[in-house]
C-alpha cells in the first residue's frame, strides 16, 4: 500500500530532475561516444533471425545518443543491427521536414545493409516521425515494425508545448494542432506495418498519457507499462531505458505482430 502511495512522487521526483538537466549537444558538452552502444556500424549485417535493421529515433531536444544507452545496448546483445540518426535540429523543426531526413536515413541503411526492411523505435516525436513516415511519405513499403515509446500521436495538453517559439515541431505536437488533425483524420495504423505503442501513467510530458496509443486494430498492440510491471516507475524520461520497455520492443521485434501484452512484466 505504501509503495503505490509513494510511487508517484517518486516518479514526479525523478521526472524533474531529469527534465530540468541539460540535455548534452555538440556545442555545449564534449561527447566522446556520440553513439549508443554498439550501434551506428555501417558493417553490420542483419541475419535470418534478425532481418531488420533497427533505426532508433529519438524525441524533441534529443540527438541519437540521449536515452538510447540501455536500449541499444540490448537490442545489439540480442543480435539486432542498430541505428540510430539525428534529425531537425535536435528534433525542433518542421516534423515533415524530419521526417524527409528519417526516409533519407532509412535509404542509407538499407542500401548499406542490403535489407528489404527496417524496424523502427521511436521516442516522443520519434514515434510520431516514424507513423507520419510510414502514413505519408511511403515508409509502409519498407518498415516492418514501429514501436513508439511515449509518443505525441494525439498531442499534448502540456502546458508548454503549443507555445514554443523557437519550435515549430513542438507546436505541431500540441493536441488540437492543424498538423495532428490531418494526420489522424484517416487510418492510424496504416500499412502492413506492426504497431506497438508503451506508455506509463507517470508521463509529465505527454499528457494525458493515453494520447500515446493508436486506434485498436489486428496489427495494434498499446501498452502501458505499469500494466506489466506495478513496480516500473518511468517516466518520460526514463521510459526508453525501462526494463519493461525493453522487454516489450524486444518482443515486438521477434515476432509476427505487435507485441504481446502479457507475460511481459518484472
Amino acid at each position: 500500500m505504501l509503495s503505490r502511495l509513494l510511487a508517484p512522487l517518486v516518479a514526479g521526483v525523478l521526472g524533474t530532475l531529469l527534465a530540468l538537466a541539460p540535455v548534452p549537444t555538440s556545442a555545449s558538452t564534449p561527447v566522446l561516444d556520440p553513439d549508443p552502444p554498439g550501434a551506428n556500424d555501417w558493417s553490420c549485417r542483419p541475419s535470418a533471425k534478425h532481418p531488420t535493421p533497427v533505426v532508433l529515433v529519438h524525441g524533441t531536444f534529443g540527438d541519437r545518443s540521449y536515452g538510447w544507452e540501455r536500449m541499444s545496448s540490448a537490442l545489439t546483445s540480442a543480435g539486432w543491427c542498430v541505428w540510430s540518426l539525428e534529425y531537425g535540429q535536435q528534433g525542433t523543426q518542421d516534423v515533415t521536414v524530419s521526417a524527409r531526413e528519417l526516409r533519407a536515413y532509412v535509404r542509407r541503411v538499407r542500401k548499406a545493409t542490403g535489407a528489404a526492411k527496417v524496424s523502427l523505435v521511436g521516442h516522443s516525436q520519434g514515434g510520431l516521425l516514424a507513423r507520419y513516415y510510414v502514413a505519408r511519405l511511403g515508409g509502409g513499403k519498407v518498415v516492418d515494425d514501429v514501436v513508439s515509446i511515449a509518443a505525441t500521436h494525439h498531442g499534448s495538453r502540456f502546458p508548454l508545448v503549443g507555445s514554443a517559439i523557437s519550435c515549430p515541431a513542438c507546436r505541431q505536437q500540441a493536441a488540437g494542432s492543424a498538423f495532428l488533425a490531418d494526420l489522424n483524420a484517416g487510418d492510424e495504423t496504416p500499412g502492413r506495418v506492426s504497431w506497438t505503442q508503451v506508455t506509463t501513467r507517470y508521463e509529465q510530458v505527454v499528457l494525458p498519457h493515453t494520447s500515446g496509443h493508436l486506434a485498436p486494430g489486428p496489427r495494434t498492440t498499446n501498452v502501458t507499462v505499469q500494466d506489466l510491471c506495478a513496480l516500473d516507475l518511468s517516466e518520460h524520461l526514463l521510459l526508453p531505458s525501462s526494463s519493461t520497455t525493453i522487454a516489450v520492443t524486444l518482443d515486438a521485434l521477434g515476432r509476427r505482430g505487435p507485441a504481446r501484452t502479457t507475460g511481459l512484466g518484472c
